[in-house]
């Protein structure tokens, strides 16, 4: 859109000289007429009484309604468990051929002389897969949850008590640690001949660490067991427990020749996939009980 041009002083005064032009209505049109003052859009404030009184009825409805919830979820256990046949009744579903097979056929078709351990890592080994799983996500929550960046990391408080600094201490540490680790080794490797297994042989494994750590810092544990090396062992723990257990249920539920041969039961070296398994199950629950050592310690690992 053009700007029209403004006539000058001279030509307004000759338009004015020959009466096409009114001079008081120009100057008025002219004149900087007032600009009214801006008002702001009206914004009603919220009463504190009333926000108060609004908090406490959300309040009441919450725990009502929480009230509620519960109440309905006890009914219905309390009618499952109502329903539930008596104990040692015929037709209680534990009462069946599966416990007479694995006291009686277990040791055979498992190669295990634990029946625990052979009913856990073969003939319910999907069922420890997920525990592993459920130890993995874990620690993945807890990593999400408590590792900050390195950008938001505070520095960490030194040590208060200095244990690698006591010669008693440290002394006996030094003897006991691979003792401790030793002992987590033979639990692992025996838990399909005795009583144990990965998970208590892992939960040994870990107490060893943490010992580690608690007398000679956090720093020093941190240098020899890196979070990535943990992550690695975690992860491909978890990975050959899929891959050799789908092998097992492949060639179970086709009726296939499995190359895995229990053993000779009494062996070492016996038990199929149980010995590898239980050493890939110790290896997740050390990591995993270490990790959260380290974390709830110090924020990191």
């Amino acid at each position: 859109m053009k700007k029209t041009k403004r006539p000058t002083e001279q030509e307004l005064l000759h338009q004015w000289l020959e009466g096409d032009l009114d001079l008081t209505q120009q100057l008025y049109v002219e004149k900087d007429e007032p600009q009214p003052e801006a008002v702001e859009p009206y914004q009603p404030k919220r009463d504190r009484d009333t926000f108060l009184r609004s908090l406490r009825r959300s309040l009441r409805l919450y725990n009502v309604l929480a009230f509620l919830l519960c109440a309905v979820f006890a009914a219905l256990m309390l009618m499952t468990v109502a329903n539930l046949p008596r104990y040692g009744s015929a037709d209680a579903p534990t009462v069946n051929e599966v416990a007479q097979r694995y006291v009686e056929q277990g040791t055979e078709e498992t190669g295990a002389v634990n029946t625990v351990a052979g009913m856990i890592l073969d003939y319910r080994a999907f069922d420890t897969l997920g525990e592993s799983f459920v130890l993995f996500t874990a620690v993945c929550a807890v990593t999400i949850l408590m590792n900050l960046s390195p950008k938001k990391r505070r520095p960490l408080p030194k040590e208060v008590v200095n244990y690698a600094a006591d010669p008693i201490v440290a002394g006996v540490c030094r003897g006991l640690i691979p003792v401790i680790l030793l002992f987590g080794v033979y639990i692992l490797l025996n838990g399909h001949l005795s009583p144990g297994g990965g998970f208590s042989g892992g939960a040994v494994l870990a107490a060893a660490l943490m010992i580690y750590a608690l007398v000679w810092g956090d720093e020093a544990a941190s240098r020899t067991f890196r979070a990535s090396i943990l992550r690695a062992v975690v992860v491909c723990s978890l990975g050959f427990y899929c891959l050799a257990k789908s092998y097992s249920f492949f060639t179970g539920a086709n009726h296939l020749h499995s190359i895995i041969s229990p053993g000779t039961p009494g062996n070492i070296l016996s038990g199929g996939l149980i010995l590898p398994l239980n050493v890939a199950v110790g290896l997740v629950v050390c990591c995993t009980m270490y990790s959260f050592y380290m974390y709830f310690r110090r924020g990191e690992l």
